[in-house]
């Protein structure tokens, strides 16, 4: 029976001392963690989740993207929309031009639209006309007598000369357009003539345009720089020859 009550009186002492430790000695602890502060130290597992510390390059300098500087605008630009950073322009060739006047208009027509016209000389064949011509009879007495009823008829301009296929023939006049040839064409008909028609062309300088189109614009058409009304200008629109091809 002493056994028992010293036992109860053990485990009585026991609660009271942990009531009073815990009520006392914890609180001061508290109190005292609470005015130094918390630690600057902190456990891997207590950092923000996917957090990492950079590491130091060879040079012991940081890169941005470790570091969480932010990137340049222009390279944020480039891979928010997906597009490389320099795009290299289309440069088209429009020509070929007879002659510096016709090259000039178109060039300043190109200009007004917001282009940045480059002229070019360059070697090569230009169309310079409608040409009407009449095969040469074989009987040479036949040939002097259309050149005199030609003549008769008002069409001054006619005259024997090298045509097609290394053939001579009677030239009726070269023409810039389709309806003045075929006035003259009408003219020899009512003659009993029957004429043909040929485009003339012509070796020599000739002149083309050089422009630089951004990727989103359009090709040039050929039909917004023909020349003057009545002129025929036959322009074609190509790729920019290389740099070296260039006189």
């Amino acid at each position: 029976m002493t056994l028992l009550k010293s036992i109860v009186a053990g485990l009585l002492l026991a609660n009271v001392g942990y009531f009073l430790w815990s009520r006392g000695i914890a609180k001061t602890l508290e109190a005292a963690v609470a005015v130094a502060g918390p630690s600057t130290l902190k456990l891997a597992s207590e950092s923000p989740a996917g957090a990492s510390a950079p590491v130091p390059g060879a040079s012991g300098q940081v890169s941005a993207e470790a570091s969480g500087a932010p990137a340049a605008p222009d390279a944020v630009s480039a891979v928010a929309n997906n597009t490389p950073m320099d795009i290299p322009k289309r440069c088209v060739s429009v020509g070929p031009f007879r002659d510096v006047s016709e090259a000039a208009r178109a060039a300043g027509a190109l200009r007004g639209g917001g282009y940045d016209p480059r002229q070019r000389v360059a070697d090569g064949e230009v169309w310079a006309g409608v040409w009407v011509y009449l095969p040469l009879p074989v009987v040479r007495a036949a040939a002097d007598q259309a050149l005199d009823r030609l003549k008769a008829a008002g069409i001054d301009d006619a005259l024997e000369m090298p045509g097609p296929n290394d053939t001579s023939v009677i030239s009726l006049g070269l023409f810039s357009g389709p309806k003045r040839a075929q006035a003259r064409v009408a003219q020899a008909q009512a003659l009993s003539l029957n004429p043909a028609i040929a485009d003339r062309k012509r070796n020599g300088n000739v002149y083309w345009i050089d422009v630089d189109l951004k990727p989103t614009e359009a090709m040039l058409k050929p039909n917004d720089l023909q020349g003057e009304s009545g002129h025929i200008v036959r322009l074609e629109v190509k790729a920019c020859p290389a740099p070296g091809g260039q006189r």
